[in-house]
């Protein structure tokens, strides 16, 4: 059975893809008739036919022709050889003879892709032809109005084009020629050549235009505009040198002329219709012209600024002169009683000298003044560097003036700061001894020797003759920070001892029941005689914490509310 049935499914299987190939062969073919009939029922000669509106002669005619001869060879020798190798696919599909049906539908793909790609190139051609022939009719219908106009427009304005005109008329003129060679085209059924006439005519036709544009604006720029901005800025400059002005820095008349000479020279291009290297001339032209005005008005606002501060600046150098004499006169008196540094003392003096120098440049600037022989501009640059220096030296001779008056405040400032610190120091000393406390350690004693010493190195620098204020103001420094600290010590070291008595009192109530309490407390009141007030408050505190927590901070509370 196993033998029979194998065979069996194979034939089975071999039938069912021999079937589908064919049924799908035969769909291939169908398709591939259905693009013969689109293509042979095409209305291509009816398409064709509408040539026949045009001039049928010479390009028109050779094209048509040639049209007619592809689509014929086309119905009468492609398709019907479709026709036959479609006959001869099906045959072989119903033969299965599937590879040979493969190749010849090969063929048939083929041979419709030539036939649509010709179809398609001749509807193309065929459009172009009969599209050009419109578009020719119309652009060339514009483009002799727009040159009828252009005439008109010469005719009537022609001293708006001045030397331009002459050459305006040629470049019209030679658009007759193509005019009559476009005519003499379409008459022979040239359209296609014709377009590339009307095409290049369009172009000269747009650039014809824009020279009858530019030409007059230019023309106005070159005879009227700009001679008319020279001839003000003539005017200006005479008339700013009758005000004193100075301007023979600038060399505008020499620029003006060499404008006036390339106006003559844009005239004569312009005459031979460079209309773009003229315009671009012209524009730097007025951008020089505005360079002209931007310098004028810079004179103008420098002697506005001139005017305005130079008295105030005279006025300073002549205050500077005097208040530094009187720096230097009142330094000889501050010297007998302070002392200053070298360099200090020589500000006022490096003062006077920069003040000698400065007064060259300002008597070099009085005379520039008064010859006028020098732009405002100049003045302004060199009147702001006089006046910068001035301010410089003024800030620095401030600076020291405040400095040496303020000397005589800051000596009365050391004089009380040193009372008010052997006050201080008197006070934690007293406070120390009086306290009740069994006694000073000799580290306190030292300390506040020590900040005694310093109070006393600060008194003894005050009663030197000339008085160095800087050596003092380091010396109070120095002593002040000695004297807090010992004070803080002072202080601590009472606060301390007090709340060991305290704390003591407070544990006396465990030293029956808690034998190990009283054996620390002992110590605690050992380290309290021998001064050492602080390992008796942790020895103290830490015998107390042990049977009551929290007892320490109960015991300072009290004690700071007490206090």
């Amino acid at each position: 059975m196993i033998y029979f049935i194998i065979p069996l499914i194979i034939v089975i299987v071999l039938t069912v893809v021999a079937f589908l190939s064919r049924k799908k062969h035969l769909e291939e073919i169908s398709k591939m008739e259905q693009e013969k009939l689109q293509i042979q029922n095409k209305p291509i000669f009816e398409e064709m036919m509408k040539v026949k509106q045009l001039n049928m002669t010479g390009e028109t005619e050779d094209m048509f022709e040639r049209w007619r001869n592809t689509w014929t060879e086309v119905i009468d020798e492609r398709l019907p050889k479709v026709d036959l190798l479609l006959l001869d696919a099906e045959s072989q599909v119903d033969r299965f003879r599937f590879k040979k049906a493969t190749e010849t539908e090969k063929q048939i793909v083929e041979t419709l892709e030539q036939c649509e790609r010709e179809m398609r190139d001749l509807l193309q051609e065929l459009n172009e032809l009969i599209g050009s022939e419109e578009k020719n009719r119309v652009e060339m219908e514009k483009i002799k109005e727009t040159h009828r106009a252009a005439r008109k427009r010469i005719l009537a304005h022609q001293y708006s084009f001045g030397p331009a005109v002459e050459p305006l008329e040629k470049v019209w003129e030679a658009f007759n020629p193509r005019f009559e060679q476009y005519d003499a085209l379409i008459e022979s059924g040239n359209y296609l050549q014709a377009r590339e006439i009307v095409i290049a005519l369009a172009e000269k036709e747009e650039h014809f235009t824009y020279l009858l544009e530019e030409i007059p604006t230019l023309l106005t720029e070159l005879q009227t505009k700009i001679p008319a901005a020279l001839r003000e800025l003539r005017k200006g400059i005479i008339e700013m040198e009758g005000q004193a002005y100075y301007l023979g820095h600038l060399k505008l008349p020499a620029r003006f002329d060499k404008i006036e000479q390339q106006l003559v020279n844009l005239r004569q291009l312009l005459a031979r219709l460079d209309v773009e290297e003229v315009a671009h001339d012209v524009e730097e032209i007025h951008d020089e012209i505005e360079s002209f005005y931007d310098v004028l008005e810079e004179e103008v606002s420098s002697r506005h600024y001139v005017e305005e501060h130079w008295e105030p600046t005279l006025d300073l150098f002549e205050e500077l002169q005097y208040s530094i004499s009187d720096t230097i006169e009142e330094l000889k008196f501050v010297q007998q009683s302070y002392r200053l540094d070298e360099e200090e003392s020589q500000i006022p003096h490096y003062g006077m000298q920069k003040l000698n120098t400065l007064a060259k440049r300002v008597e070099e600037y009085i005379e520039r003044q008064e010859r006028h022989e020098s732009a405002y501009s100049e003045r302004q640059i060199e009147l702001q560097g006089i006046a910068e220096e001035l301010d410089a030296i003024a800030d620095e001779q401030t600076k020291f003036s405040n400095r040496i008056k303020n000397l005589r405040i800051d000596e009365n400032m050391v004089r009380s700061r040193l009372i008010a610190l052997s006050q201080q120091l008197h006070i934690a000393d007293r406070n120390l001894h009086r306290a009740n406390i069994p006694g000073v350690p000799d580290e306190m004693e030292i300390q506040l020797e020590e900040a005694d010493e310093q109070i006393f190195i600060v008194k003894q620098s005050l009663e030197e003759v000339p008085l160095n204020m800087a050596l003092v103001e380091s010396y109070v420094q120095k002593a002040s920070a000695v004297v807090e600290d010992v004070c803080d010590k002072a202080d601590d070291m009472v606060e301390n001892a007090l709340l060991v008595e305290r704390i003591i009192q407070y544990g006396n109530r465990y030293r029956a029941s808690h034998p190990h309490v009283h054996e620390k407390l002992l110590q605690a009141e050992e380290s309290f005689m021998q001064y050492r007030y602080l390992r008796a408050l942790e020895e103290a505190a830490t015998a107390v914490e042990e049977v009551e927590p929290g007892a320490m901070k109960k015991i300072q509370s009290t004690l700071h509310q007490k206090v």
